[in-house]
């Protein structure tokens, strides 16, 4: 009886030394999943996949130009009139030193820039423009557009902003359609209170404001009464809420660059407005522009806004 009871006993603690041995086992088991690579048992943490890298080319090779009548040079060399060979984007004058001729050398600038932007161009007709551009293959496309959505013959007839949005995402989505890789440089609108600010006191500039010019902003150039004021205030809110658009727009595109308001920002003098309306950039005004853009473009990051 006393070896059965030993063997009993025997037995029973060599169950128990297993089971002891399969829990602690499957204990350490599962420390080892939980512990991080360095083994001092804390818990691992899952790192976030690292997002990708935006796409921007510091010294893109050729430029297509898009917009409206200050890309076109208007009223910079002769009065009511284009004149593309001083653009900022895409001129060949050396004294304005376009983008062009900064990025990609005068040798080249006649083979690997163009410019489909038009005179009176609001950004309805983008698109079209960008289908063109797009046709090209650029590595870079600037863009400026807007202020005409803003200068209407009234304020009432200024475009909408949601509708400035669908227009501008629908141009994006033109140009990625055909040149998925090409880069976008977008330029601010211009703050035209400020240009009203600056011209009002010219004689001329009010004449040629008279025949259209902007009339939501500059028409009634002297009226100084809280109606005119108002209306002033309104047209320029709508600017900046464009500005927001396309700082919004871009930044959703990984190869779109918004200059960060450079342009709405600028405070424009009568040496960089047309001496014919006041209103346009002179040739002098093209340079800085020129210069705005250049900065931006070969920046090693965005500009802020």
């Amino acid at each position: 009886m006393r070896e059965t009871s030993r063997t009993r006993r025997s037995r029973g603690a060599a169950a128990a030394l297993m089971a002891a041995l399969l829990l602690l086992t499957g204990t350490l088991a599962g420390c080892d999943s939980s512990s991080d690579a360095r083994g001092n048992g804390a818990p691992a943490t899952r790192r976030p996949s690292p997002k990708p890298t935006p796409l921007w080319d510091r010294s893109p090779d050729s430029i297509a130009a898009v917009g409206d009548s200050i890309t076109r040079g208007f009223d910079a060399c002769v009065v009511l009139s284009d004149c593309p060979e001083v653009s900022w984007a895409t001129g060949t004058d050396t004294t304005v030193r376009s983008l062009a001729l900064r990025l990609i050398g005068a040798p080249a600038v006649a083979e690997r820039s163009w410019n489909y932007a038009r005179s009176g161009a609001d950004v309805a007709d983008l698109a079209e423009q960008m289908t063109q551009a797009a046709a090209k293959k650029p590595e870079l496309v600037t863009v400026m557009v807007g202020a005409n959505d803003a200068c209407a013959d009234s304020e009432e007839r200024m475009t909408p902003v949601d509708a400035f949005r669908r227009s501008f995402e629908g141009a994006l989505k033109e140009l990625r359609r055909t040149a998925p890789k090409a880069q976008v440089y977008v330029s601010s609108v211009p703050d035209l209170k400020r240009l009203w600010s600056t011209g009002r006191g010219d004689p001329l500039g009010r004449q040629i404001w008279k025949l259209g010019i902007c009339a939501s902003m500059l028409g009634n150039a002297d009226d100084e009464s809280p109606k005119a004021e108002l209306r002033r205030t309104r047209v320029h809110e709508r600017v900046v809420a464009y500005n927001e658009v396309l700082k919004d727009v871009c930044g959703k595109d990984m190869r779109c660059r918004y200059d960060g308001g450079a342009v709405f920002d600028f405070r424009f003098s009568g040496d960089q407005l047309s001496r014919w309306d006041w209103f346009h950039p002179s040739k002098n005004g093209q340079g800085r522009l020129a210069e705005i853009a250049y900065r931006n473009i070969t920046a090693a990051t965005a500009p802020r806004a």
